[in-house]
């Protein structure tokens, strides 16, 4: 029962991506405007502001943030594989604790293959953003 709704939370979060797919496309700037007029205003206000020069800018800082979130749930996966392990190791014969033990190695290596993907697909994209504008 808990297990269902975890899944159906799950699910529901997925999908809140796609649902805002359509206003990201006709998100589109006034004519005459586009990302140059933006980044000198955006530098400008920069520049009011007194942000020093190094801070970071928008990208860097989503992709740090992203490189962060992406790395605690690597570490959270590696402590799950391991905790698997241990189950597998202390099943003494027990055939549901080693089904379970496989059946946690395997959603963990999956979840790691998903996080590695993630994190090059959002390292491509900030460093493509990057470029873009800057």
């Amino acid at each position: 029962m808990l297990k269902a709704s975890y899944l159906k939370f799950g699910a529901m979060v997925g999908s809140l991506p796609v649902l805002f797919l359509p206003a990201a496309v006709f998100a589109a700037p006034p004519a005459g405007t586009g990302l140059s007029a933006a980044k000198t205003s955006l530098d400008t206000v920069k520049t009011e502001a007194g942000v020093t020069a190094g801070a970071a800018d928008l990208p860097t800082l989503i992709g740090r943030i992203i490189a962060v979130l992406l790395g605690v749930m690597g570490i959270i996966l590696v402590v799950y594989v391991i905790m698997a392990g241990i189950t597998y190791m202390t099943a003494g014969g027990d055939d549901t604790k080693v089904k379970k033990a496989k059946a946690m190695i395997q959603t963990s290596v999956v979840g790691i293959i998903i996080i590695v993907a993630a994190y090059a697909i959002s390292s491509f994209v900030i460093a493509q953003i990057t470029t873009a504008t800057g």
